[in-house]
């Protein structure tokens, strides 16, 4: 696995640093489900249907998951090492404090994923649509979000590090409480900011933005605009 450099923009925001997974030759996974605390090295789920599948606590480590179904798998504490997750889809995945190393993710159709507590480190989530995305008290470093749709994200008492949004679209999210270093919102798409318009110290948004977030700041510090 290597990983690119990071650049750094002429507003002064470093980029985030993207993971480039190099898979070795796999082995495809004939198994039944998967088992809580399972070790799983070097291998290719392809198709498998994993839905309530039970791996709490399991490692993958240069695995591939391709269309695999992920309807109420149980994940929580899981680690994700030098991964790629492609066409997965499902409602209630658990990955509540799991931990994404080094991670592509790509063309989800994800609903309600539980993500909070968890640890996301050089992870890439491109294309996609991802509704109730739960990063609640998450810490994500080095993570861009590309080319996809996120609906309703909450960010809430996240730490946010060297995080970039491009092309993707933000539907009602939530950034209630979190902390931003280096966050990166010119390139999104679509900005709606339900709530935490406030926490976005450390971020970098648009003129363009500025311009349509202006009734939000002011509302947050108690001004009133009227014509």
């Amino acid at each position: 696995m290597a990983v690119s450099g990071r650049k750094k923009s002429t507003t002064g925001v470093t980029a985030a640093r993207r993971p480039e997974v190099r898979l070795p030759p796999l082995v495809l996974w004939d198994g039944d489900g998967l088992e809580p605390d399972g070790d799983y090295d070097g291998v290719r789920f392809d198709g498998v249907d994993l839905t309530d599948a039970s791996g709490r606590g399991a490692r993958f480590m240069d695995c591939a998951l391709d269309g695999c179904a992920l309807d109420r798998a149980e994940l929580a504490r899981s680690r994700f090492i030098d991964a790629v997750l492609t066409g997965v889809r499902g409602v209630g995945t658990d990955l509540a404090e799991a931990s994404l190393r080094d991670v592509e993710v790509v063309d989800a159709r994800l609903g309600g994923v539980q993500l909070h507590g968890a640890v996301l480190e050089r992870v890439v989530v491109r294309g996609g649509k991802i509704d109730y995305l739960n990063l609640r008290r998450a810490r994500l470093k080095d993570v861009v979000f590309e080319g996809c749709v996120l609906a309703e994200p909450d960010f809430g008492d996240a730490h946010l590090i060297r995080v970039e949004f491009r092309d993707c679209v933000l539907k009602r999210a939530d950034f209630s409480s979190a902390r931003m270093e280096s966050v990166d919102l010119r390139a999104v798409a679509e900005l709606d900011i339900a709530r935490g318009v406030d926490r976005l110290a450390g971020a970098v948004i648009s003129p363009a933005q500025l311009m349509e977030l202006a009734p939000a700041f002011a509302a947050q510090i108690g001004v009133r605009v009227e014509v």
